[in-house]
């Protein structure tokens, strides 16, 4: 079941992927030489939008939370890249604890979990759960939805070693984005901590990500000779927001209309006839909380009560004061009739999977990380990154291709946000 693209299948979006075929030598080689620089993200997920005209990132996550909707079929290719990640940070492989998310009232979530034990043990690993949660004081099992039991246990420390009572592992794995900040047992640890304790959402911001991503897409463009705007969405901060308190409403109507103005000029140069439209989204956290679509600025001045409360707050009731304004990108790409965008899925610098996440009560210029989403996983014909040079441009495994570089290109602009972060 492949997602197809409502609108033809004509264009700069067709050109594109044609050039990503023709330079893939290129492309490859260039990839390899990127990661002889730079640190390698331990594993991260990238939200990508297909307008037909545009193939763009709008979200990469470092903490990645959905490995238990990839397609099963492609276990073997995580293992494998798994295996190549733990070989760079524990070459012994004494063994890893894994600390969660503090969502155990969340099963799908919890199965997420249990899919990445899963990938480590396969991978040869020794992986144990700890659980940062005050209340598990002893190991916890749960039984999961799809009749798997994921334990969580007590984390010990001793010195500056984390572990459990019986288990001293050489690498710790956090699938915690930290978005309430650290906490005081994952401070100054001996052990290696990835992803590292300096990108955590307490920290991170989306501006610094697609700023580094401009650079990154700048210096891909001109490699294959493309507009860069066609794999980069526009993009603008403003900072001390108070929703609250309609502080900052004149400041964010400016920097929406900002990325508006140089949208048209784009949409009038590639005669894209739709309306243009921007998503502002807190600088920090994910979730999909403290997002809306806005197509002027005038529609940011006097938000009701209801609309200023949704992008107060985000993931651990934390307050909203910066916010990205990012140029939105339409998703014409659909599975029944319901809005469909992909959604990448890397460990090390390998692409291994990837999923549609589905929304039936959304439209094409909406947010579609909310409730009520479903999952589709990506039905690979071959892996992402072997492109098959006899089919179509837009034939499901050179599509799948083109996914997996723009994916690729944003986990290289997470590599320098981990750089950045670790020797400021």
């Amino acid at each position: 079941m492949v997602p197809h693209l409502t609108t033809a299948l004509t264009g700069p979006l067709l050109d594109l992927e044609r050039r990503f075929l023709a330079a893939m030598p290129t492309i490859e080689h260039w990839f390899r030489l990127k990661w002889l620089e730079l640190p390698v993200p331990f594993y991260a997920s990238v939200d990508l939008r297909n307008s037909g005209f545009k193939l763009a990132p709008v979200d990469t996550n470092l903490f990645p939370g959905g490995f238990n909707n990839l397609n099963p079929d492609f276990l073997p290719l995580c293992v494998q890249a798994m295996q190549s990640a733990v070989q760079k940070i524990c070459p012994e492989a004494r063994g890893i604890l894994l600390i969660p998310e503090n969502h155990t009232r969340n099963m799908f979530y919890l199965e997420n979990v249990a899919q990445i034990v899963t990938i480590l043990k396969q991978a040869g690993m020794r992986v144990r759960v700890g659980s940062l949660l005050p209340e598990i004081t002893a190991a916890t099992p749960i039984v999961l939805p799809n009749g798997k039991t994921l334990t969580l246990e007590p984390l010990v420390r001793t010195g500056n070693r984390l572990g459990l009572a019986d288990f001293d592992p050489c690498v710790v794995l956090l699938n915690n984005d930290l978005s309430g900040g650290v906490p005081e047992i994952l401070k100054n640890l001996e052990q290696g901590v990835f992803p590292p304790l300096s990108v955590g959402w307490y920290a991170r911001r989306k501006s610094q990500h697609f700023a580094a991503y401009d650079r990154v897409a700048a210096e891909f463009a001109e490699l294959i000779g493309i507009d860069p705007w066609l794999i980069n969405p526009y993009f603008a901060t403003c900072d001390q927001i108070n929703f609250q308190d309609r502080v900052g409403e004149e400041c964010l109507a400016a920097q929406v209309d900002g990325v508006l103005a140089k949208m048209r000029v784009k949409y009038a140069e590639y005669g894209v006839k739709h309306d243009p439209f921007v998503i502002v989204k807190a600088d920090a956290g994910t979730y999909g909380m403290g997002i809306m679509t806005v197509k002027s600025g005038e529609e940011v001045k006097g938000l009701n009560r209801k609309q200023r409360n949704k992008m107060a707050v985000v993931k651990e009731g934390l307050a909203v004061s910066d916010v990205l304004i990012q140029e939105g990108v339409y998703t014409f790409e659909s599975i029944n009739e319901a809005v469909a965008e992909p959604v990448v899925y890397m460990m090390d610098h390998y692409v291994v999977g990837g999923f549609y996440r589905v929304h039936t009560g959304r439209g094409v210029d909406e947010n579609l990380n909310a409730a009520g989403m479903h999952f589709v996983p990506l039905a690979f014909e071959t892996c992402c990154t072997l492109p098959n040079p006899d089919c179509a441009p837009d034939d499901t495994p050179n599509r799948f291709y083109a996914y997996g570089v723009v994916a690729r290109l944003a986990l290289l602009a997470a590599a320098m946000e981990i750089e950045a972060a670790e020797n400021p």
